[in-house]
């Protein structure tokens, strides 16, 4: 994330046909605040519905009531998602220096976040199995089904653990240094928990929980509009999207091939300490 000057820089004049062009300013410079705003409208779309409904199943008894780890984690990615959608504003409006300030926050909500997510994953996880001993036996057999669904939707997380700070963490190396990189990959480290939303949207058509193709398809199309313009405007790949996707692919493949398998149902448990 850049000054405009800077933004101008970051493209290949050599090869660029669209240099100057009030049009292509324009978009330069919108194309990052309208991706960051889409992240925040998809986590809303997802996230909205599911708790209200969530919310009713506790006040009528039928789920113990949200542990605070997971009001603290909602906060945080909120609170993240609000802080990119800024910073992609501030650098499309030429403010710098507020745009630096307010990184230094960002990446601290960033760390505590990545803290409470490791310590989310197996709160959440024994709070249902814990539910699932206690239960009547209808409801018992309902949550263990959940269960084997949390099986799965650990290795999503377990994927996003470890590949979200991990390309923060290139992100914030490039910041001062390679100014293309940084906002790139501080867009596309964002895109890695887009998942969790994706798949509480229930009127999307989906593979899941069968199979998490069609929520990783959904990822790749919500990045794709600063995919293409990048292309299109460049006439190449930014290395950032090489990064991203080189990284991702090698996770994709395991978090695909363990799905649903008996070996890693019989794991997960094990991971999660019990």
């Amino acid at each position: 994330m850049e000054t405009l000057a800077a933004t101008h820089a970051d493209t290949d004049r050599g090869m660029n046909f669209l240099s100057g062009t009030p049009r292509a300013g324009v978009i330069d410079r919108w194309i990052y605040v309208f991706t960051a705003a889409t992240f925040l409208i998809i986590t809303l779309t997802g996230f909205i519905p599911d708790s209200i409904g969530k919310i009713a199943a506790v006040q009528a008894g039928e789920r113990p009531p949200f542990p605070l780890v997971l009001h603290m984690h909602a906060a945080l990615m909120g609170t993240f998602l609000l802080l990119l959608l800024t910073q992609t504003a501030l650098m499309a409006t030429g403010r710098r220096q507020l745009h630096q300030r307010l990184g230094i926050v960002a990446f601290g909500v960033a760390a505590v976040l990545v803290l409470v997510g490791l310590v989310l994953v197996p709160t959440m996880y024994h709070h249902i199995w814990n539910a699932a001993q206690v239960a009547p036996p209808p409801a018992r057999e309902k949550l263990k089904q959940i269960i084997l669904v949390r099986d799965n939707v650990m290795l999503i997380q377990l994927r996003i653990g470890i590949l979200f700070p991990l390309f923060l963490l290139i992100g914030l190396r490039a910041r001062g240094l390679n100014a293309g990189l940084h906002k790139r990959m501080m867009i596309l480290a964002t895109a890695m928990p887009l998942p969790a939303a994706i798949d509480r949207i229930t009127w999307l058509p989906t593979t899941f929980p069968v199979s998490p193709l069609a929520t990783d398809l959904y990822t790749l199309l919500v990045v794709s509009p600063m995919f293409f313009w990048d292309v299109f405007r460049n006439r190449k790949i930014h290395p950032a999207y090489l990064i991203w996707l080189g990284v991702n692919l090698p996770f994709a493949i395991v978090v695909h091939g363990l799905w649903g398998s008996a070996w890693w149902h019989s794991i997960a448990p094990r991971l999660m300490g019990i």
